[in-house]
C-alpha cells in the first residue's frame, strides 16, 4: 500500500507541476506578446519605421473569431535606460489601460536587480533614432517575467507616452496582439489559429499595398514551447515508470500472498471452485489495496498541490526555469482519467501473478492427516 500511495504521489505531482508550467509560461508569453502578433511584414516593430492601422473593425471582426479573447493594440520602442553610471538596453511595450500614468512604468525583477531600481525610483530613458529623446520614468512596480526573445527587459510604460516618442498619430500601432482561449495554446492550434487570423486580416486589408502578417508565439518563442514539450515528454516517462513500479510492488505483493495461502487454493479446488473464481478472490483483494494505496497517494499530492499553490514555499532560480517558484496546476479530469488508467494497468499486470493459481495441484497442497 505504501509503494502504491508513493507511486500515485509522485504520478499527480509530475502532472500538476507539468501543467503549472504550460499555464505560467504561455500565460507569461500571452502577456508578453500576445497568443498571436498582427504586425506588417516589412516592419521591424522594434523601431518607429513603420507602424499599422489599429483598425476598430479589424479588431471588432478578430474578437468575434472562434477562439479570440482579446484583441489590444500595441507599440514597441527599442530604448536604452540609465540608473547613475550603468546603462541597459531594454524594450519598452505600451497597450491602452485605463491605469497606466504618464511617465510611470513597471520594471522586470531582472532589470530592477541589475540597476539596484525600487519602486518609486526615477529612471531616465533614451530612445535613438533620427534625434535623441530623453524620457525621466519613475518605477511604479516590479513584476516577475519573461524577458523579450532578443533577451532584452520588457518595461510596460504608457502607450501615449510611447506613441508621442515614435511620432505617430492616434489610431496606430506596431502591432495587434491576439489572447487566445486556453484550448488554442498549443503550439500546433496557435499555428493553425494564425493562418485563419492573416487571412481575416488579409482580406480586412484589400486594397492595401502591405496587409498584415499573422505571426504565433509558439513560432517567436520556439525555445520556450520546445521546453514545454521536453517537460511533458518527461512526465510521459515518470507515468510508465511509476505505474511499472507499483505494478511490480503489487505483483510481489500477490505472489506472497499466493505462497502463504498456497494450501487454501488448494482446498478451494478440491471443493470445486474455478481457477477463475480463485483468482477473481486474490484480485479483489489485491484491488482493494491498490485503491487504498491511490486515494492514499491522491489526497498526498492535493494536500501538497493546496499548500505549494497559496505559498510558493518551493522556489526556484527564474533565470534557469523563467518562474520563481514551481508552479502547480491541477487539472481534476485529468487526474481521475490517470487514476482510471494506472489503477487499469496494475490489475492488468495482476494478472500475471494470477495465472500460478492454475498451476497448484489439489493432491500436492492438501494433506488428509
Amino acid at each position: 500500500m505504501i509503494s502504491i500511495a508513493v507511486s500515485f504521489l509522485i504520478i499527480i505531482l509530475s502532472l500538476a507541476i507539468s501543467a503549472g508550467f504550460r499555464k505560467e509560461i504561455r500565460g507569461g508569453v500571452s502577456s508578453l506578446t500576445g497568443d498571436i502578433q498582427l504586425t506588417s511584414p516589412s516592419a521591424n516593430i522594434y523601431n518607429s519605421d513603420v507602424c499599422i492601422s489599429a483598425d476598430s473593425a479589424l479588431i471588432a471582426g478578430l474578437v468575434e473569431r472562434k477562439g479570440v479573447v482579446a484583441v489590444s493594440p500595441a507599440i514597441y520602442r527599442a530604448g536604452i535606460v540609465q540608473n547613475g553610471g550603468e546603462l541597459q538596453g531594454v524594450l519598452f511595450k505600451a497597450v491602452p489601460s485605463r491605469d497606466s500614468a504618464s511617465l510611470q512604468i513597471a520594471i522586470p525583477r531582472s532589470l530592477a536587480r541589475t540597476l539596484r531600481l525600487k519602486e518609486g525610483d526615477k529612471l531616465r530613458a533614451y530612445f535613438i533614432g533620427e534625434r535623441v529623446q530623453v524620457r525621466n520614468f519613475t518605477v511604479s512596480s516590479i513584476y516577475d517575467g519573461l524577458a523579450d526573445n532578443s533577451g532584452n527587459p520588457v518595461v510596460l510604460a504608457s502607450y501615449e507616452d510611447i506613441r508621442r516618442v515614435n511620432g505617430w498619430e492616434e489610431g496606430k500601432a506596431s502591432a495587434l496582439e491576439v489572447t487566445l482561449s486556453d484550448r488554442f495554446r498549443d503550439r500546433r492550434s496557435q499555428k493553425t489559429k494564425a493562418v485563419e487570423i492573416a487571412g481575416f486580416a488579409y482580406g480586412r486589408a484589400s486594397g492595401e499595398d502591405d496587409p498584415t502578417l499573422a505571426v504565433a508565439a509558439a513560432d517567436k518563442y520556439y525555445n520556450l514551447f520546445d521546453w514545454l514539450d521536453l517537460i511533458d515528454f518527461n512526465v510521459l516517462v515518470i507515468l510508465i515508470l511509476m505505474v511499472l513500479v507499483a505494478g511490480f510492488n503489487m505483483i510481489s505483493g500477490l505472489l506472497i500472498m499466493l505462497f502463504r495461502n498456497i494450501s487454501t487454493i488448494g482446498t478451494l479446488k478440491a471443493l470445486g471452485m474455478s481457477d477463475r473464481g480463485i483468482s477473481g478472490v486474490f484480485l479483489r483483494v489485491s484491488a482493494r489495496t491498490v485503491l487504498k494505496g491511490m486515494l492514499i497517494g491522491n489526497a498526498a499530492a492535493l494536500l501538497f498541490c493546496l499548500v505549494q499553490h497559496l505559498t510558493h514555499f518551493i522556489r526556484l532560480n527564474p533565470d534557469n526555469y523563467f518562474v520563481s517558484f514551481v508552479p502547480v496546476s491541477v487539472n481534476w479530469a485529468g487526474v481521475l482519467a490517470v487514476d482510471a488508467a494506472a489503477f487499469a494497468a496494475i490489475m492488468l499486470l495482476l494478472m500475471i501473478p494470477s495465472l500460478f493459481i492454475a498451476r497448484v495441484d489439489p493432491a500436492d497442497t492438501v494433506r488428509v492427516k
